[in-house]
């Protein structure tokens, strides 16, 4: 399960749809709304939400689907390498 968080206030930027989208596309993406994630001046500026944690900022709506999805990508193949070391042991 993936977590994706974000502020409300970030809305303006087109982040709604996005959120929407991976909801739809990705079973395993838990969307949680915050009235504020303590990341002000990001979130003013540009779409912003937290993945698992991991700050992921964009310069537009569809970047930020982008970024997400690597940044799933790239945890999920993390926590595989991680598996796989744990099992060689």
């Amino acid at each position: 399960m993936h977590v994706i968080e974000y502020c409300v206030s970030n809305l303006h930027h087109g982040t709604e749809a996005v959120l929407r989208r991976l909801e739809e596309e990705l079973p395993d993406v838990e969307v949680v709304e915050y009235g504020c994630l303590g990341n002000c001046g990001e979130c003013y500026l540009s779409p912003y939400v937290l993945v698992n944690g991991e700050s992921i900022v964009a310069e537009n709506a569809e970047a930020l689907y982008d970024l997400v999805l690597a940044s799933i990508r790239e945890q999920e193949a993390e926590k595989s390498a991680l598996d796989k070391l744990l099992d060689d042991l």
